[in-house]
This record gives C-alpha cells, sequence and structure tokens, in this order.
C-alpha cells in the first residue's frame, strides 16, 4: 500500500519531500492504510472518549486512528523482537519493558481525546494488552510551591514540573517495577491531591499525555547523560493546530467551563462563574495570551520537530493530515 501511494498521489522526490525528514500523507492517503484493522470501538464509547468540543465519530476513528492503531502495532512488536534478541545476546534476564508512547501537543488541542482512544483500541489487540494511560499534571507541583516560587502564572510551562520525580517514575516503569506510583492531580481544585496516588503495575503499553513531553532543555557542555522524559518513550504523537485555531478552541472551552465546571463551589475557578460571555471571553483571551500562547511558542511548539508523528488538525478538529517520520 504504501508503495503504491510514493509511485502515485505522493511523490517523494518532490521538493516539499526530498529533505524532509518526514512522509507526509493527505487525510485520504493516511485512510487507505487501514486495510483490514477491525473497528472495536463501540458508539456509545466516542462520547466517553471525547473531551470537551473535540469532533470524535465513526470516520474519525476509521480515517485515523484505526491506521496509526495499525502502525503502532507494527512498531511495538518490531520494538519487543529487538529487546529479545538483545536480551538474549547480553544473556541477561530482565523484566519485562513495557513500550511507552508519548502525546504532546498545546492546551486545548486535543490531547487527552487522542491519548484515551488510542488507550482503547490498543487494549483491544490480540492478546488483550495491558495499556494504562497517565498525564504529566499529577507531576506538577503543588500549587503552594508554585506560589512560594512565583511561577504561578507559569503552570504548565517546563518549569513548574516536578521533573525529578516524573524522570523517576519513567524510569521505574521502564525498568518493569511493579507498583509504581504517581500523584494524582485535581483539574477541579487545579491541585495536586496531598496523599493520593494512582499505581501503573507493569502495563505492557503506557501513554504519557502532556504539553511539554517532548521538552528537551539546554544541553551541558561536559557531555554528562541528562535525562529528558521523551528519552523513554518509544514512539512519540504531537497534535498540531494553527495559533489562531486553538486560541478560538480555548475560548470556547473556557465558556462552557464557566457554565458547568466552574458552577462548583469547590472549584479553583468558581470565581468566574458569574461572568458575562463579554467578560468570560475577554478573561480567557488574557489568559491565553499571557500564559497559553507564551508556552505554546516558547516550549511546545518547538518540540514538535522531535514526534515520531505529527497529526495536523484543522478549524473543525478534524485531521487533516498525517506526517511520519521516516526511519
Amino acid at each position: 500500500m504504501i508503495e503504491r501511494i510514493e509511485r502515485g498521489v505522493m511523490d517523494i522526490r518532490a521538493p516539499d519531500q526530498q529533505y524532509n525528514p518526514y512522509r507526509v500523507f493527505t487525510r485520504q492517503q493516511w485512510s487507505h492504510l487501514r486495510d483490514d484493522t477491525p473497528m472495536t470501538l463501540e458508539p456509545g464509547e466516542f462520547d466517553r472518549l471525547r473531551s470537551m468540543h473535540d469532533r470524535l465519530d465513526l470516520q474519525e476513528v476509521e480515517d485515523i486512528y484505526l491506521p496509526l492503531s495499525r502502525l503502532l502495532s507494527i512498531y511495538v512488536d518490531a520494538t519487543q523482537r529487538l529487546y529479545y534478541s538483545q536480551r538474549q545476546f547480553l544473556a541477561i534476564r530482565d523484566r519485562k519493558m513495557p513500550y511507552i508512547v508519548g502525546v504532546a501537543g498545546s492546551v486545548a488541542v486535543g490531547k487527552s481525546t487522542t491519548a484515551r482512544v488510542l488507550q482503547a483500541l490498543l487494549a483491544r489487540w490480540s492478546p488483550r494488552p495491558k495499556v494504562d494511560l497517565i498525564t504529566t499534571d499529577g507531576f506538577l507541583f503543588p500549587n503552594a510551591v508554585l506560589e512560594r516560587q512565583g511561577i504561578m502564572q507559569k503552570k504548565g510551562f517546563p518549569e513548574s514540573y516536578d521533573l525529578p520525580t516524573l524522570l523517576s517514575f519513567l524510569s521505574d516503569i521502564k525498568a518493569g517495577r511493579r507498583r509504581v506510583r504517581a500523584p494524582v492531580y485535581s483539574h477541579l481544585t487545579y491541585d495536586i491531591v496531598p496523599n493520593k496516588w494512582v499505581e501503573i503495575d507493569q502495563p505492557d503499553i503506557l501513554i504519557v499525555e502532556g504539553v511539554n513531553v517532548l521538552q528537551t532543555g539546554r544541553l551541558p557542555r561536559d557531555g554528562k547523560a541528562v535525562p529528558f522524559v521523551s528519552d523513554f518513550f518509544d514512539f512519540s504523537v504531537y497534535i498540531d493546530a494553527d495559533e489562531a485555531v486553538l486560541r478560538e478552541w480555548y475560548i470556547k472551552r473556557f465558556l462552557a467551563l464557566r457554565d458547568t465546571a466552574f458552577t462548583d463551589p469547590r472549584s479553583y475557578f468558581h470565581r468566574y462563574a458569574l461572568l458575562s460571555d463579554e467578560e468570560a471571553t475577554a478573561t480567557a483571551i488574557a489568559i491565553w495570551e499571557r500564559t497559553n500562547l507564551a508556552n505554546l511558542e516558547d516550549n511546545i511548539l518547538p518540540t514538535r520537530p522531535r514526534a515520531t508523528l505529527i497529526l495536523k488538525k484543522g478549524a473543525d478538529h478534524v485531521v487533516q493530515s498525517v506526517a511520519l517520520r521516516r526511519l
């Protein structure tokens, strides 16, 4: 199928492909790669998997996520075979090595939907692998720490995460350790939940979702090893959209939350529940420009070229093109 695409619609010798480390597929080209991958999601699951304002329907899963599921099955199988061959070569007996998939992208781009859909599809592979999902929100510093450090307005920026704890978690997962704990984050209180943990116990596949999971940082001049979160990934997906589109999605989501989650007196954002449409829109724009746009431009978007695969969305939330890094 890929050979037919290369010789037909997509010419890899074209100027826009010749020096591109990615193979770029239109939606139609990508959808053909589903082949005979079965649809395993039930109609009633779409609402549960979809985040606010995301589009997720049968067509989107068939055209985008089933081909991606098929591709991931190839990558996982190849990695496992290489792992067992290396283990035999080194004459060692290691624990099971989980396959880790990173999902990155801006606030409001639909990372959570993508991560949940992938989890649901991958868990239905034969012979039913154990697929867990974790978000990096749980590894944010508590609000009290952010306030003390004067970076509360930079929540979600790389410096707002407890990086050593996150790296230790991923290292333990990759080493196959049992019952690895991760902190729990509450979107209602907008803070880490004290003394509450989620345990990840030797999954076959772990999906790690977060805005800055592909972030690197300054490299040392002396060549010493500096681990990054993405060092533990076997495959990574970046969800992409134009800035103007992301801004509009964020505003719509803020207005919807004003009428739902923000009405709860326990909500950190309860003070916004009584804002008029005009006031809420102005508030959302101010938050977007002060925090989310700055994080996107300075930290998130520069990591896009590090992803294995890029899903580019249009204003209707539908994926328009797929870019896959060449081997």
